[in-house]
């Protein structure tokens, strides 16, 4: 979700598409905030913390799985369209 809130944020700043993020140096970004935000998802599992006891009613495990797959598929979709598009979807 991180992923796709930054790439959209950072093509309004500045009108570049995703892939002349990616291109300009944004693949070791995306890999270090990846590999903190994984380490840092890792760590209670550790400490014998589980998904299910700090759900709650709306902000399930399940929701959050469903919520996170959706924005993968949203900058699926983001960087498809403007490949198709041959430049930024929103300039």
């Amino acid at each position: 979700m991180l992923g796709f809130v930054s790439a959209v944020g950072v093509e309004i700043a500045s009108g570049r598409d995703l892939l002349s993020q990616l291109a300009t140096g944004g693949v070791p970004l995306f890999l270090g905030s990846a590999l903190l935000l994984s380490v840092a998802s890792v760590i209670p599992m550790f400490k014998g913390v589980s998904k299910e006891s700090k759900s709650q009613e709306i902000m399930s495990s399940g929701a959050e799985m469903l919520n996170g797959r959706f924005a993968m598929l949203g900058l699926v979709a983001l960087a498809l369209t403007e490949y198709l598009k041959g430049g930024p979807l929103i300039s």
